[in-house]
């Protein structure tokens, strides 16, 4: 997937007396008058651009310029296996989204998108860094907090047949989950509650095969664990108490099957301002990839109207 007229770069990422490497990638035109330029925060943490990589629709489709970037420790970008947990902390993923609006010269004027974790720092990035240059801002499959996120995963658990409760209950609790049974019984819910195509799009399996090469950056932020407590920098993590400041006008986007269910968007909806709701009956998590075309038309149209 590469129209006429994307190009990418590397551009120096300054942390202290150290230099980085974040990778982006443009498509279209950044200096159009007639839309606003979309950045997109990818999941994960540890999902690179291939995880959305369907969102470049909205520029063929809907002529919006699309920035699409692999969070440092990610994908094209740097990878840092060396640092410790402490050095990730969302100071520095906002430093570098940052970074990367000066560099593109559209830090004045722009839209942005986070998807999943990315939804998680983008309402981090307004909360804290309080964007006069953000216009609008979807919040795409992400939760309002990470004890609603738990609460939702284990009601989700209780959904899947017993034995697979069990398997995957048992290596939480024993930290064995680097086992082949865990795995098989992950494949099941991420079947159900991930993407439920029938064929998961290549994109979609090229982003895991990348996050498992490298999970430095997602045990840090969000541990090892993916029913039991949090034991990363988002152990605790809420975003109510900031949403009423909230001044762009937002999309809320969650599926019928999805891991942030409706229970875990609902502070968005209540505390937020400015908000849209869209939900997509027959996805789950990855509704860019599973109701593709409708979710391009409604998201192409919060952003042009």
């Amino acid at each position: 997937m590469n129209p006429v007229g994307a190009e990418e770069g590397f551009l120096d990422f300054k942390v202290s007396d150290e230099v980085f490497k974040t990778w982006y990638k443009v498509f279209g035109d950044l200096k159009s008058t007639q839309h606003r330029p979309l950045v997109a925060l990818h999941g994960g943490p540890g999902a690179p651009h291939q995880s959305i990589l369907s969102l470049v629709d909205l520029n063929t489709k809907y002529d919006v310029p699309i920035v699409l970037y692999d969070q440092i420790g990610n994908g094209n970008s740097i990878h840092l296996k060396e640092k410790p947990k402490d050095f990730w902390s969302f100071d520095l993923f906002m430093d570098e989204l940052d970074n990367l609006l000066v560099h593109l010269g559209i830090s004045d004027n722009y839209d942005l998108l986070g998807h999943s974790w990315g939804g998680i720092l983008a309402a981090h990035y307004v909360a804290h860094r309080k964007p006069e240059g953000l216009k609008r801002l979807v919040l795409s499959n992400a939760p309002a907090s990470m004890d609603l996120w738990l609460k939702r995963m284990n009601q989700l658990l209780d959904e899947m047949p017993r034995e697979d409760q069990e398997i995957l209950r048992k290596h939480e609790a024993a930290g064995t989950i680097d086992s082949e049974e865990y795995h098989k019984s992950m494949h099941k819910f991420h079947s159900r509650y991930t993407c439920r195509l029938t064929t998961t799009p290549v994109e979609l399996q090229q982003a895991g095969r990348l996050l498992m090469s490298d999970p430095t950056v997602f045990e840090a932020m969000n541990g090892t664990a993916n029913f039991t407590e949090n034991t990363g920098k988002l152990n605790g993590w809420s975003i109510f108490e900031h949403l009423p400041m909230f001044t762009a006008k937002t999309l809320v986007i969650n599926s019928h099957y999805d891991q942030a269910g409706d229970e875990t968007i609902q502070p968005f909806l209540k505390l937020i301002p400015n908000v849209e709701w869209i939900k997509f009956e027959d996805s789950s998590h990855f509704p860019m990839w599973e109701e593709r075309e409708r979710y391009m038309e409604a998201v192409g149209k919060f952003l042009r109207f």
